[in-house]
């Protein structure tokens, strides 16, 4: 069987991934501040902050200790802070990119020894690497990276038969933190199908990306957001 490893996969797009790809694989996760019931979810979690580098080296021993190998990985844990132009904090802007571009970068670095021909990277990356958000420029720019990163790897990677592709959601409803009434309501009204995302939408898209039915695939970003902005 197959051995996945999802970061940020405590709650939220990071939960119902690993949920989803629990079906056929061994799925370990890493958590910061949301630790999962790992009986409940058929996981193993790690807790860890991807904001140190060195911590990289150490889930993936982790992981290979337990399992024994490493297929897939999916770089989904994420920061989102506020970068207003007229209040810049280099402090904030770091952290936002150490997690969101330099901690899979890390990973990559760390797990590259054990990954073999066929093995799957797919980097979560957000619509707003192409649609910037207000007053979370850094956040938008950090995406923007990990979008050409992603492409970068694909390049570099392909001759050893590793694939590694992103997906951009769009607004996805979190369970854990809810958006307010009116605002999912603008959302909607933005979306070609009329909805907001769930989780379990992007959670599809990375079972295809991971799955050897996307074995001619790679270096690309696949767009899930219901045709948002369109």
């Amino acid at each position: 069987m197959k051995v996945a490893l999802v970061t940020g996969g405590g709650r939220g797009i990071g939960r119902a991934i690993a949920r989803d790809l629990a079906a056929d694989h061994r799925v370990a996760i890493t958590w910061r501040t949301s630790r999962p019931n790992e009986a409940a979810e058929a996981i193993t979690s790690i807790r860890a902050d991807l904001a140190d580098p060195q911590t990289c080296r150490s889930v993936v021993d982790r992981v290979i200790r337990e399992f024994g190998r490493l297929d897939v990985i999916v770089n989904n844990a994420g920061l989102v802070k506020p970068t207003p132009k007229d209040d810049f904090d280099v402090v904030t802007a770091r952290a936002v990119l150490d997690v969101n571009l330099l901690a899979p970068g890390a990973m990559l670095a760390a797990a590259l020894p054990h990954l073999e021909r066929g093995a799957s990277i797919v980097n979560i990356s957000s619509v707003n690497a192409v649609l910037p958000p207000r007053d979370a420029s850094i956040y938008g720019a950090s995406k923007a990276a990990l979008n050409l990163w992603t492409r970068a790897m694909a390049k570099e990677l392909g001759a050893r038969g590793i694939r590694v592709n992103a997906v951009a959601p769009g607004a996805i409803n979190i369970p854990e933190e809810p958006r307010p009434t009116e605002l999912t309501r603008l959302f909607e009204q933005d979306t070609a199908l009329g909805r907001i995302g769930a989780p379990e939408d992007v959670a599809q898209a990375v079972r295809f990306l991971a799955s050897d039915q996307a074995g001619f695939i790679t270096g690309e970003v696949l767009t899930v957001s219901g045709g948002y902005r369109l």
